[in-house]
């Protein structure tokens, strides 16, 4: 019997994955260098004099712009020391305010009333900040969950106490304390050095992100991630979950009192706000709003909100909004209620932040993509 032979059909060409298409290639090729291009952007932009009405109230060179794009700098790097402890250790601290307070009443307390040089201040304030983190991170961190956040908030009013106080007659009380700066060099004094304050702020948040990435790219950051996923694991392998959640908590409180040193610099003083909790749960909001544990989603939660933060009071009082039926114009006069309403929407529709809109843009975006004929 002849054995009929089926005619040969060609196979399909084998998929290209993703990841390997030209496409896709460039970009990740491209992507490790955007940082890069965003801290030059950053860098060069006091030489724009490109004005953005409605964002900012001058162009992008005059001092007030940079004061404003300095402080939201500052709370963006302090937001992504937070997270160090939130998202990448599971750490829910009400005290951190603590730690950027001792940075701000530091600095100038020590170049006011002491009258001491800028760099001595810094370095004895940071240093001080850093081992107060320490010693109190000992105490607290013999406690978890809900009972470590109100321990660290026990120990943040304290210091908030001390400071309304005016305890030793170095803080000022609920006036503040003004900076001397006289005793500052002559390059971070007056209206039109505001630029060099800017850039001090934007090293300050490189540096901040630079320690943080490097602190969670390492094995001490993988120890952490395992500390948030689970606490009990870590301990059956063999490592003491305290000495590396002390070890985040000191490393947060050091970078936060860096970034108090900057702020004390921007402002030109201290005022008590700063040691209330509120900045805390600030500082909670920022990283929920750009996503927990995640690369740029902290400094850029951080960022956005302080920008809300000042420009929403402007906003409030603008004659469109005052031009508005009483229903709404009493609303969003209110730059919290606004704030808060912000919040509320992006944390329904983007739970996982910030950072999570590339994912969640990705199936809009493959969907509009036109198909190329094979």
């Amino acid at each position: 019997m002849t054995e009929v032979k089926s005619p040969e059909v060609p196979a399909p060409p084998a998929a290209v994955p993703g990841e390997l298409s030209p496409g896709r290639r460039r970009w990740h090729g491209v992507r490790p260098w955007l940082p890069l291009a965003a801290l030059a952007v950053a860098a060069i932009l006091p030489y724009s004099t490109v004005s953005l009405p409605g964002i900012f109230e001058g162009p992008l060179n005059s001092p007030g712009t940079l004061q404003l794009l300095a402080v939201c700098l500052v709370f963006g790097g302090l937001a992504a020391g937070y997270d160090l402890l939130f998202g990448r250790t599971g750490m829910l601290s009400f005290g951190h305010a603590l730690y950027f307070a001792a940075g701000v009443y530091g600095t100038d307390i020590l170049v006011t009333r002491a009258g001491l040089p800028l760099w001595q201040a810094a370095l004895l304030t940071v240093t001080g900040a850093t081992i107060l983190a320490a010693l109190l991170g000992a105490i607290a961190l013999r406690t978890i969950g809900i009972a470590f956040a109100m321990v660290t908030l026990a120990f943040a009013q304290v210091g908030a106490i001390l400071v309304a106080r005016d305890f030793g007659g170095w803080t000022g009380g609920e006036e503040g304390l003004p900076l001397d700066v006289s005793g500052l060099p002559s390059a971070l004094v007056g209206v039109t050095n505001t630029v060099n304050l800017y850039w001090l702020a934007l090293a300050y948040l490189a540096v901040v992100v630079f320690v943080v990435h490097r602190v969670s790219g390492s094995p001490t950051g993988r120890v952490l991630a395992g500390l948030r996923d689970d606490e009990r694991r870590i301990g059956v392998l063999g490592l003491d979950p305290y000495r590396f959640k002390l070890v985040a908590f000191t490393l947060a409180g050091g970078l936060a009192a860096s970034g108090g040193v900057v702020y004390c610099l921007i402002v030109g003083g201290a005022s008590p706000h700063i040691t209330s909790s509120e900045l805390t749960l600030s500082l909670l909001v920022m990283v929920v709003l750009g996503g927990p544990g995640t690369r740029w989603g902290p400094v850029l939660g951080g960022i956005l909100y302080m920008y809300l933060d000042h420009r929403l009071t402007a906003f409030g009082t603008s004659d469109a909004v005052e031009s508005l039926p009483a229903f709404l114009s009493h609303p969003l006069s209110q730059p919290l209620f606004v704030l808060g309403t912000v919040f509320i929407l992006a944390v329904y529709f983007f739970p996982g932040g910030l950072a999570s809109l590339t994912s969640r843009l990705t199936p809009l975006r493959t969907a509009l993509t036109p198909r190329r004929p094979h």
